[in-house]
């Protein structure tokens, strides 16, 4: 599935967030979505997945413009959000929450989740908000696998987490692109998404400055003036 913004600008009241802001993600490939706090970023994912309407631009889907769409109708359509936090529904089980992120009849849920991420195996019958923050962020990113979405777009899903747990996140990303995923990341471990990216976007004060590949970024001025030493981590 391929997600494309073309000439996007959107706001919160007056405040503008967004400007003329386009950006491809291929299908099949992963793009990661860089840039400081503040910059945009958290907003253009929610332009994307219909939870922002923007001012003017266009959000194509597939080449269907699909600007304004209800997010229940892009979900169902196969894009998949994963929001900043633990999306999880935390007085049910991890069970329970897996057949509820499923499609409707699908059987293999819980099996998919635990092949994904085995130690929620272990905890299928634990009410999920009783569980760490590592293992609340797993399960949030299981809804990714179980739902089978063809696009996935996930905001810092490694905040706050123990490095451990990071590497398994990435991992399980890894494994997305792998089985051929579009991949849209956020993300603040600039090193790790960089690694994982096929294209690279570096968004600040809601413009897109930089868009090319990992290796044109490394070592740019621009890279170094905004990302700082961060960029080094690539291997």
């Amino acid at each position: 599935m391929r997600l494309e913004l073309e000439s996007v600008t959107a706001a919160y009241g007056e405040t503008v967030a967004l400007r003329d802001v386009s950006l491809v993600v291929p299908s099949g490939r992963v793009v990661a979505l860089l840039g400081p706090n503040g910059a945009g970023k958290t907003t253009l994912l929610s332009v994307a997945s219909g939870l922002l309407r923007p001012q003017s631009g266009r959000v194509l889907i597939d080449h269907d413009d699909v600007a304004g769409r209800a997010p229940e109708r892009l979900a169902a359509s196969g894009l998949c959000h994963i929001q900043e936090g633990r999306s999880v529904f935390p007085s049910l089980s991890v069970a329970d929450n897996l057949r509820l992120f499923a499609p409707a009849g699908a059987a293999d849920a819980i099996e998919m989740a635990v092949s994904a991420f085995p130690r929620l195996g272990e905890r299928l019958n634990q009410i999920a908000g009783t569980m760490s923050g590592g293992e609340q962020q797993m399960l949030s990113l299981a809804r990714a696998y179980v739902t089978k979405a063809p696009l996935v777009m996930l905001d810092e899903v490694s905040m706050g987490l123990a490095p451990i747990i990071v590497d398994e996140i990435f991992v399980f990303l890894r494994r997305l692109a792998d089985e051929g995923h579009s991949l849209l990341v956020v993300e603040q471990y600039v090193g790790k998404a960089l690694a994982l990216a096929d294209l690279v976007y570096l968004l600040v004060r809601g413009r897109v400055v930089f868009a090319g590949e990992p290796s044109e970024l490394e070592g740019s001025d621009i890279a170094a003036h905004y990302l700082g030493a961060e960029v080094a981590e690539i291997a």
